[in-house]
């Protein structure tokens, strides 16, 4: 890939009362340009992500963006949608129109408002990127992870304590970054046992084996390599690839994210590299079932034995390959716009050694993964430092 991320901007993630859609847009898009050290004027192109889908009432929001600056006018704005992957299309459309000397500049925004409408109408918004026709009745995503769950359980045996441990290990690395939604080391005692504190959400996923309802917004901003050689720091894409599956689970094993490993796969290809040469990787624990699965479509482990990567500590933060030394989803929250563009600057800090107490010794090379939906919308990519 010729793209580079050169710079980003990141609001806390949470219950962000203060803020809506634009001001949350705003504040990312003055504070992105502004640390990549452009001017709003060499913006070539903006990309907004927001899947919305009823969150709130303001649709068509890639013109906010406008908001932020008199030079971002009569530049080329959209939005771009693809359920809780939504961030990482933002960035690869904005990688393609760089890629085709479209665009020298492009700013890659996510941004979601979850928390506006009331608690009781927010599965039924999500439950909107699975297959209706067949999984309405499973009533949320929850409940269709926890599907997965019992299938994959079935057949390879009760994997709560993996879950468990793996829920531990995302809040314990989400202490360090200042952006997670909760910075507290839970423990796995916590995690594992149910409680009035952590009930049972829908069987066999507790309450911290579930993402968080958040509200948030990140950007990031593209260039070529020669630009970016003129810049003060850039992380550069080896790898960017987007693969799609089929929406209804009754077509697919549900065992095996095979959406996810043909992605891994092709961005190992592209990039010339294994998954011994990563030095750490950002995945898409929206349900710590979806961490235990994405270790085996990665290939850190066989089919059926995900549980071993954390069990030995293999993803720990001081582990052979830290998996999601940011906290992930878990610790950061959610707001689905959002995950993907935070994602990738988490993995860019990594690599250009930005990311302070979350660092991860000697990371020269990260992979990200970002799924939209129950393993139907898979975009992988690798990134290092330009220099």
């Amino acid at each position: 890939m010729t793209g580079c991320i050169v710079g980003w901007a990141h609001l806390p993630f949470g219950k962000r009362e203060d803020d809506d859609l634009e001001s949350m847009i705003v504040k990312v898009a003055a504070d992105a340009v502004a640390d990549a050290g452009v001017a709003p004027a060499d913006v070539d192109e903006i990309i907004v992500g927001n899947f919305n889908g009823g969150f709130v009432e303001q649709e068509f929001p890639s013109s906010l963006v406008l908001q932020a600056s008199d030079d971002f006018r009569f530049k080329r704005a959209m939005r771009v949608e693809n359920a809780c992957a939504t961030g990482s299309a933002a960035i690869h459309q904005g990688l393609k129109s760089i890629a085709a000397k479209q665009a020298r500049v492009v700013l890659a925004i996510g941004v979601e408002k979850m928390t506006a409408l009331p608690g009781e109408l927010i599965g039924g918004v999500l439950l909107r990127g699975a297959y209706l026709k067949e999984e309405k009745e499973l009533g949320s995503f929850a409940g269709v992870f926890a599907r997965i769950a019992q299938v994959y359980f079935q057949k390879y045996g009760d994997g709560s304590d993996a879950l468990a441990a793996i829920a531990a290990k995302n809040h314990k690395n989400g202490v360090a970054n200042p952006y997670a939604q909760i910075r507290k080391d839970l423990g796995y005692d916590f995690c594992r046992e149910v409680s009035d504190k952590n009930p049972m959400v829908a069987p066999p996923l507790r309450r911290t084996d579930c993402s968080l309802v958040s509200d948030g917004a990140a950007a990031v901003v593209l260039t070529d390599v020669e630009t970016a050689l003129t810049l003060g720091k850039a992380a550069v894409f080896r790898a960017a690839e987007h693969v799609s599956d089929f929406l209804p689970m009754s077509r697919r094993d549900m065992t095996h994210l095979e959406g996810c490993e043909v992605a891994w796969k092709k961005a190992y290809d592209n990039a010339k590299v294994t998954i011994d040469d990563l030095d750490l990787v950002e995945t898409h624990d929206c349900f710590t079932i979806a961490e235990l699965m994405q270790y085996e479509a990665m290939g850190l482990t066989e089919r059926g034995e995900g549980a071993r990567a954390v069990s030995e500590g293999w993803t720990e933060k001081d582990g052979k390959l830290p998996v999601n030394p940011s906290g992930g989803l878990k610790s950061k929250g959610h707001p689905i716009g959002a995950t993907g563009i935070s994602m990738h600057i988490m993995a860019a800090m990594q690599v250009t050694g930005n990311a302070d107490d979350m660092q991860v010794k000697d990371a020269n090379l990260a992979g990200v993964f970002n799924m939209g939906g129950a393993g139907v919308a898979n975009y992988c990519s690798i990134v290092e430092a330009l220099r």
